[in-house]
């Protein structure tokens, strides 16, 4: 065994045993191994792509957990890096297999992008989810009917069936939040996206109402950020940052736009983003303001 095999690591058995974030969080895990053991070997990008018949561009795709790995890829790049320990081997090529299997959302391909798979796959493995919202309120704090009403704004064109799949979707991905080991959601959500009445009186009432009851969870913190700041420090869209435990993920920035994504993990952009998003909620409402604000639009609504 080499020096640089990770034998004592238990990253990859953990993720054997209690995987989460499914197999975007698996293809990353796996591939920040694959790139140690590269870099421990000495071994260049371009001499591991040709051990695999492919590219040194594959080699950091494959590292950067954006494909899923074949079995026979990684079996020869262990042997390239010099990895003999069948026990190792064989929780590396365990983890391969499970890159390729669906995630619970695969389901709803036919409504679901292809970039936005991924930032489900990071919420469901995250340990820390803040988020900043300027239009809507946070995904995971919808109600049905409000995320209805949001899924008809962007999607006028659908059918009342993609609709429903789309409210589908959002609903089950909100069950992340009363799990065991749930991650803590800390949101600031613009004043205005309250007031704004999406969906009907109605909806927003029972909208309100929920984030209340959302705010009584242990692991949910909800700030506002109201009218009476004037500007934010954070001007333009919102913003979502993922916290993970495991040292193999890093912290991901979250920047939706309207038919694509950004995902930014370079630490100097990382720490901007977490900047802002320090100042924001040095700038809102406290937690019990914020509940106190909505009581007050609440009986506004009633």
């Amino acid at each position: 065994m080499t020096a640089a095999q990770p034998s004592s690591d238990p990253s990859l058995r953990r993720y054997l045993d209690h995987p989460r974030g499914g197999p975007t969080v698996l293809r990353i895990v796996l591939g920040t191994q694959l790139r140690r053991l590269r870099e421990g070997a000495g071994i260049t990008r371009e001499a591991a792509g040709d051990a695999i018949r492919g590219s040194h561009a594959k080699i950091s795709r494959l590292e950067l957990g954006r494909v899923s790995c074949k079995e026979r890829d990684v079996a020869d790049l262990l042997t390239l890096y010099n990895v003999t320990d069948e026990a190792i081997r064989s929780d590396f090529l365990k983890l391969a297999r499970k890159t390729s299997s669906p995630g619970w959302w695969h389901q709803y391909g036919d409504v679901l992008p292809g970039w936005f798979e991924t930032h489900i796959g990071l919420e469901e493995a995250a340990s820390v989810i803040r988020t900043y919202e300027v239009q809507f309120v946070p995904g995971l704090l919808q109600t049905a009917d409000y995320a209805r009403a949001v899924a008809q704004l962007g999607h006028p064109r659908s059918s009342p069936e993609e609709i429903e799949r789309r409210v589908q979707l959002r609903v089950q991905r909100q069950e992340l939040l009363t799990v065991p080991d749930a991650p803590r959601v800390w949101a600031v959500i613009d004043e205005a996206s309250l007031r704004r009445p999406l969906g009907g009186p109605e909806v927003m009432e029972g909208q309100l109402r929920h984030l209340l009851k959302m705010a009584e969870l242990p692991n949910v913190t909800l700030q506002i950020a109201p009218f009476s700041l004037g500007g934010l420090a954070a001007a333009g869209g919102p913003i979502t940052i993922l916290r993970f435990l495991e040292p193999d993920l890093p912290d991901i920035v979250y920047l939706e736009q309207l038919t694509s994504a950004l995902y930014l993990d370079k630490r100097d952009d990382v720490d901007h983003y977490l900047a802002v998003m320090d100042r924001l909620s040095a700038q809102s409402e406290s937690p019990r303001e914020s509940l106190e604000i909505l009581e007050r639009l609440l009986k506004q609504e009633s």
